[in-house]
C-alpha cells in the first residue's frame, strides 16, 4: 500500500521524501515497480482498456457501468456490472451530459383536440405499428434553433420516422409522419400519440392520420407525462449529443442527429427497458 500511495503520488512529491516519511527504502519501492503485475492486476488493466473502447470510442461517452457491462458481455469478456463499475470509477470514466429552454408547445389553438386514448399505456403493445408516439424539441446552433420531430414505436421505442427543420410548422410533422408511414406500411389499428400543440391540431396533420387509418390521442393539457416516452427520448438524445455539441450551423447539427437515430440509437443503442437490446436487434428478435 504505500508503494502504492508513493507511484500514484509521484508527480507531486519526490520519491525520497516519501520514502523517508512513510519508512520503506528506495531501493525497496524501485524492486516493486520492476515486479510483474498479479493476474488480477493485469485482467483489472486489460479490463479497464476494454471499457475506454467502448465508452471513449464506440459509444462517444454515452454509456454508464449497466450498459459497458452488457456490451462486454456481448463481446464475450466475462465480469461482473460490480466490477466494470468499480474499474470505471477508478479510471474516472463516467457518462457526461448540459441544457437551454425553448418552448415547443403551443396548446393555445382553436382546433379541435382528440381525447387521451393512450392514457400512459407505454408497455401494452405486443407488435411493431400498434401504437406510435410524437413529440417536437429544439437544438440550438450558431445559425439559430433547429426543430426536430420524431415518431417511436412504442413495442421497441425505435425512432420510425424523423424531420429536422428552422421552423416549427405543421410541415416538420407531417414530414416525420410520412416518413413512418412509408418506412412501416402499417396495417391494421394504430394509435398515434402526441402533445396538443397547434402543428398535431392542424387540419393537414389530422387529415393525413385519417386517410392513413390511424387512430389520434393526445395528452392533457401541460401534462408532460402523458407522453413520458417521447419525453424519455428527447433526454438522452440531449444528454448523450446535443448538450456535448457546440453546432456552428444547423447543417452540422443535422448531420450529427441523423447518424445518432439512424446509426447509434436504432440499431447500437441498448435499452434497460428491452432486455439491453438495440430497438433494431429486439425487432429482428420476433
Amino acid at each position: 500500500m504505500r508503494f502504492r500511495f508513493i507511484e500514484e503520488h509521484k508527480s507531486v512529491w519526490k520519491i525520497f521524501l516519501m520514502c523517508q516519511v512513510l519508512q520503506v527504502s528506495r531501493s525497496g519501492y524501485h524492486r516493486w515497480q520492476r515486479r510483474p503485475l498479479s493476474c488480477r492486476s493485469q485482467n483489472r488493466k486489460s479490463l479497464q482498456e476494454q471499457i475506454k473502447v467502448i465508452h471513449n470510442t464506440k459509444h462517444k461517452d454515452n454509456y454508464g457501468s449497466p450498459r459497458v457491462h452488457r456490451e462486454l458481455l456481448s463481446q464475450g469478456i466475462p465480469c461482473s456490472e460490480n466490477t466494470v463499475a468499480k474499474v470505471m470509477q477508478a479510471a474516472g470514466i463516467q457518462a457526461k451530459f448540459k441544457k437551454k429552454f425553448q418552448v415547443t408547445t403551443d396548446s393555445n389553438h382553436a382546433h379541435p383536440v382528440a381525447a387521451n386514448v393512450l392514457d400512459r399505456q407505454f408497455d401494452k403493445s405486443t407488435e411493431p405499428n400498434q401504437t406510435w408516439v410524437s413529440d417536437i424539441t429544439y437544438i440550438w446552433t450558431n445559425q439559430g434553433w433547429l426543430y426536430l420531430a420524431c415518431v417511436v414505436d412504442l413495442y421497441s421505442r425505435k425512432v420510425v420516422g424523423w424531420s429536422m427543420s428552422s421552423q416549427m410548422t405543421k410541415e416538420l410533422v407531417l414530414d416525420a409522419l410520412q416518413m413512418a408511414i412509408i418506412r412501416r406500411c402499417p396495417k391494421g389499428s394504430l394509435l398515434h400519440h402526441s402533445d396538443r400543440g397547434s402543428q398535431y391540431c392542424s387540419e393537414a396533420y389530422q387529415r393525413a392520420l385519417k386517410v392513413n387509418g390511424i387512430q389520434c390521442s393526445m395528452s392533457r393539457k401541460g401534462d408532460c407525462w402523458d407522453n413520458a416516452v417521447m419525453e424519455s427520448f428527447f433526454a438522452t438524445l440531449k444528454k448523450e449529443l446535443v448538450h456535448r455539441q457546440k453546432y456552428e450551423t444547423r447543417a452540422l447539427a443535422r448531420h450529427s442527429i441523423f447518424e445518432y437515430i439512424e446509426v447509434f440509437y436504432n440499431r447500437e443503442r441498448l435499452h434497460s427497458s428491452l432486455g439491453y437490446q438495440s430497438p433494431e436487434m429486439f425487432e429482428q428478435a420476433v
